[in-house]
Formats: C-alpha cells, structure tokens, sequence
C-alpha cells in the first residue's frame, strides 16, 4: 500500500503539541527507537523500508506500510531519515507522589528547550531514575526532538505535569535538593538515596517560588576554585553531574 498524501500531512501535524495532544499520540523515529518502544508503548501505526522489515517478521503492529527511502523522506521530520517511522499511543499516567519518599526523583522548573528535556530523561534512565516531576511550563515530553534525544529513555522514565510549589509543599520530611550559585559545594555535602532534585530553566534557572521551598542548596564547583570560567552549566550537563554523584555517594555506603 502506498504512503497516502494525508497520512504524511498527519504526520508532519504531530509537530504541533495541540495535535498530538489531541489524539494522544507522538512520534518516534529511527532503528534504535522505535526498536526501544515497541515493546512499551502501543504502535497506532508504522512506516518502513523493506531492509527495516525484514528484521522484525513478527510485528504485533496492525497498520503498517512499506516505503521507499523517497516516500519516507517525504514523511520524516529528521533530515536524515532512518529506515523506520512509527507513531505511538500516549500512555494514561497517574501521579504517585509517594515515590519521592522511597527514591530519587528529578524535579524540572520550567525546562524550554526539546532536547535539553530529551537528554534529561536518558540521564534519568542511565541512573536508575524512573520519576520526573515537570512544571506545566516545562517543554512537552512528546515533543519529537524530545523523544528523539531520549534515546529509548522515554520508555522507562515516567513524566508528571504539575505544580512544584504544590507538589514540593506536600512533601514532609522530605530532602529537596537544587542547584544555586550560593548552595554548598555538593561534593562536601551527604546526599540522600531518596527526595527531589530540583532543576531550573536554561536562562533563569529555579524561579524564586520554588526556591524557596529548596531545603538543600547545592552548588557546582569549577575547577579550580579562582580560575576564570563560564556563568553557568547547561541544565543537562548540570544535572548529569549533580545525578552522578549522588549516585557515587549511594553506591559507596
């Protein structure tokens, strides 16, 4: 069966959050990532080269057609499309807080920028954190250059939309944790196998409201201490150091 003019149309649609929000939707692209979430999520339908096919013979996909490399150009959002397509269900979450007092979980302050969100969520996955708290301003999750920057990540780590003040302000004796130009060097600090690690937006880092409900201010050193540096980390990177060593620190009790 042919690629259909519409069914392209609806797919380059699903860049817009309105649509894919209102079909509950998102598309994933690529060998290792579509590979990554069929197994996770349910598969509304896929395109792909005869090559892709001929590695998965069993697909427990309904609607699936075989393109050309030109067909699925026309329909990739990639610039360098990857042999397969597939657009996925959105799966129903439910919020459990209760997993901050139990785990180490990421909080995210109004993150804008797709792959910034994308790369956090691989990081999350690379160290066994399963949960992320996101404001509602933060970027959509199902973004594709999001899901692209996942890596598979996606399929293992959880996304919650919802108020931090809120969620941070029904937490009891919980640690949370945040990075701030005045915290307290992180390495000289005891960090705890459970609570929140708070991470803010890539200009204006944690807003004030949330700050002040931060019990544990961290900070990031450079190296050395009065060498000449950069303002400021990336927000992936920073949380990529900030998840290691508390990961280092869990691991050496």
């Amino acid at each position: 069966m042919a690629l259909s003019k519409n069914r392209i149309k609806y797919i380059h649609s699903l860049e817009l959050k309105k649509n894919r929000k209102a079909d509950k939707v998102f598309l994933a692209e690529g060998p290792k990532l579509v590979g990554d979430l069929l197994g996770h999520f349910h598969c509304h339908f896929l395109i792909a080269t005869a090559e892709w096919l001929s590695t998965y013979k069993h697909l427990a996909v309904e609607d699936i057609t075989e393109v050309s490399e030109e067909e699925l150009s026309r329909a990739s959002l990639l610039k360098t499309p990857q042999q397969v397509l597939a657009v996925f269900r959105q799966p129903d979450e439910t919020m459990d807080i209760s997993v901050i007092n139990r785990s180490l979980c990421l909080a995210l302050d109004d993150v804008q920028d797709p792959g910034n969100l994308g790369t956090i969520i691989r990081l999350a996955d690379w160290f066994g954190i399963e949960h992320i708290f996101c404001s509602p301003n933060t970027v959509d999750v199902y973004n594709p250059k999001t899901v692209q920057a996942t890596m598979g990540g996606i399929a293992r780590v959880k996304l919650h939309y919802t108020s931090l003040p809120e969620l941070i302000s029904s937490l009891k004796d919980v640690p949370v944790y945040g990075t701030f130009l005045d915290g307290e060097n992180m390495y000289a600090q005891p960090l705890s196998a459970y609570g929140l690690i708070v991470m803010g937006n890539e200009g204006n880092g944690i807003g004030s409201e949330v700050e002040r409900l931060v019990n544990r201010k961290l900070y990031i050193p450079n190296y050395p201490s009065e060498r000449e540096t950069s303002e400021s980390l990336n927000v992936a990177i920073a949380t990529a150091v900030v998840c290691a060593e508390f990961r280092r620190q869990a691991a050496s009790l």
